[in-house]
């Protein structure tokens, strides 16, 4: 009986091919990065939606990124606006980091694009994980290299004491027609963000943001976490067309407001 079995088991694993050997070998669940950790990544943020991986999601970041807690990061998703509907969500985590959740950005009225910064504990795949109306998810990604430990060391404020006096400035300026249909957003929230992870220094980030017009009509949303780089500087593109005034709105972990005009 054990000798049939084996014999069995050999014709099947001949009759399955290369590729579906190496198929029923994979443990990342197809991941063209090649981690482990998509699987669990995917059961937790995407359950058992539908998904495919895409070169249409664009992540872009330094072949190596010298400081591990400001590591530059741009997310492009502009090739699914005219996909299902376009974009309704851009999910950003970091396979490896102790916080693998960075940001969740709700375009709305904005084009499926950002930049900005991120501490990375070490090398590892960044994903972003787009979400079309129809409800199918788009993934794409790439590896970030960096010395690591950005998120286990306090940032540069919080070492010296400084923060409390800047906490939750706002710096802002919109250019015109940078990319072709499009203004250019760029603003700084002064916030020391910290991850948790260093001794004695609990986590407290900015939690939300959104951009208002004068109607209270949202352009964008943005849900942060911990480990956005200290003192995020986010970079969005608006349609060309469109108010000249808009408010920013927001609020950290531990309830306190952010409020700025932002005017073209």
């Amino acid at each position: 009986m054990v000798q049939r079995r084996k014999v069995l088991l050999t014709g099947l694993l001949g009759s399955m091919g290369p590729a579906a050997l190496r198929a029923a070998d994979d443990h990342t669940g197809g991941d063209p990065l090649g981690s482990m950790q998509w699987p669990t990544l995917r059961k937790e943020y995407l359950a058992d939606a539908p998904m495919e991986f895409t070169e249409a999601v664009i992540v872009r970041t330094p072949a190596f990124a010298d400081d591990a807690m400001n590591v530059p990061l741009q997310i492009d998703a502009r090739r699914l606006s005219g996909t299902a509907g376009g974009v309704k969500r851009i999910w950003v985590v970091v396979d490896r980091n102790p916080v693998r959740e960075v940001l969740s950005f709700e375009p709305l009225k904005a084009l499926p694009m950002l930049s900005f910064r991120i501490r990375l504990e070490q090398a590892s795949p960044v994903r972003a994980m787009v979400q079309t109306q129809d409800g199918r998810w788009h993934v794409g990604g790439t590896w970030a290299q960096a010395a690591g430990g950005g998120c286990t060391v306090p940032g540069a404020t919080r070492a010296d004491g400084s923060w409390s006096k800047t906490l939750n400035q706002v710096q802002a300026r919109i250019f015109g027609n940078v990319i072709e249909g499009s203004r250019r957003l760029r603003l700084r929230v002064m916030h020391p963000m910290d991850t948790g992870l260093v001794a004695g220094i609990p986590a407290f980030y900015i939690e939300q943001l959104e951009l208002l017009d004068s109607k209270g009509e949202a352009w964008w949303r943005l849900a942060l976490h911990e480990p956005v780089s200290e003192n995020p500087l986010l970079t969005l593109e608006l349609p060309a067309e469109g108010p000249r005034e808009f408010r920013l709105r927001g609020h950290d972990n531990n309830g306190n407001r952010i409020e700025a005009e932002v005017r073209a």
